[in-house]
């Protein structure tokens, strides 16, 4: 071994060392940074509580989430005030059935320059860290494509040139459940891409009195939100996540659970393994915003719903039946030992 490479993996070895100390401090202060960052957030959005946690769980997995609800339950004001806090970069694309993918990705242009014309790229709107994709179903099958190399990948092809994403890069799809008419269903493989999926329902009567106190009487409430975490912190936090331990009985439930899918009456496709992945990491997740350290049967079984309600096709005499997919999953750990 020659002395440069001695050099290079004494190097390795320092920068690790360094990491593994900053992500310590980090996890002795993860308690005091939730906190922070779910009392900011209550001060523009009131109630939703689980709706907000799964939020970031997400993003500490760095996975992206399909959002459903009734339009005006607070949505688009609650990614916008997650982004406020965690100083993320917010942009928001409105989906309609002429929206192409250059109007996602972004587009070549013709500038001059010392006399010269050269094309030069205009990145769009998914060039940012939080990307709130609204009624992404009303967006023809061409502009949901455009989606999915941005969401496996983190990165975005325009002609024969590649540009890759900052990161975090996170996707917010919403999409409303009683509009279907002149709408395009998410094909099965970009579902798979959403780490979960979101079900927002109505505040209660005391939530939905507070919140017209806080929005009848201030004209923009949420104008003290304060950044309480950097995207650097983030990125520590994303990595700090999957360092949780699991012990094998509790990673082997949440595999039985997934592959329970695969072999249910009413089921007529179950999830993938890519389930199996996200439902262990989501589990980690939720461990670390509760302050501990480790995996319980608890975290497993409260994040299988968002985790696998998409992922699960009901057969057709379900569907006739009004079975859902949560009755399912209710269902599957019910019988799961």
């Amino acid at each position: 071994m020659n002395d440069e490479e001695s050099i290079e993996k004494l190097e390795i070895r320092v920068k690790g060392a360094k990491e593994t100390k900053e992500l310590e401090d980090l996890y002795l202060k993860t308690d005091e940074i939730f906190e922070a960052i779910f009392n900011e957030i209550g001060k523009a959005i009131v109630g939703q509580r689980d709706v907000v946690e799964q939020i970031v769980i997400a993003l500490l997995c760095d996975g992206h989430v399909l959002v459903e609800g009734y339009p005006g339950l607070g949505k688009t004001k609650m990614i916008s005030v997650l982004s406020k806090v965690i100083d993320l970069k917010f942009s928001r694309i409105q989906c309609t059935p002429d929206l192409m993918p250059s109007d996602l990705t972004g587009v070549y242009i013709i500038e001059e320059e010392d006399g010269k014309k050269v094309f030069r790229f205009k990145p769009g709107p998914i060039f940012a860290n939080i990307v709130l994709v609204d009624e992404i179903n009303r967006a023809t099958p061409k502009s949901q494509s455009a989606l999915l190399e941005a969401m496996q990948e983190r990165q975005v092809t325009v002609g024969d040139e590649t540009h890759p994403l900052d990161k975090p890069f996170f996707v917010l799809a919403t999409q409303n459940p009683i509009e279907m008419e002149g709408t395009y269903p998410l094909p099965e493989a970009q579902l798979d891409r959403f780490l979960f999926k979101i079900l927002i329902d109505y505040p209660s009567f005391e939530e939905e009195s507070k919140i017209v106190d806080l929005y009848s009487v201030d004209i923009s409430p949420d104008t003290e939100i304060r950044k309480i975490i950097t995207k650097y912190e983030l990125l520590k936090l994303q990595r700090l996540t999957r360092q949780v331990p699991i012990s094998k009985d509790i990673k082997d439930y949440a595999l039985r659970i997934v592959t329970k899918t695969r072999d249910m009456e009413d089921i007529e496709y179950g999830a993938s393994p890519r389930a199996s992945i996200a439902l262990v990491l989501a589990a980690k997740a939720r461990a670390l915003i509760k302050g501990r350290n480790y995996v319980s049967k608890e975290d497993v079984e409260v994040m299988a719903y968002p985790v696998l309600r998409h992922r699960i096709i009901l057969t057709f005499d379900a569907e006739r039946r009004g079975v859902t997919q949560d009755e399912v999953v209710r269902q599957i750990i019910k019988e799961v030992k």
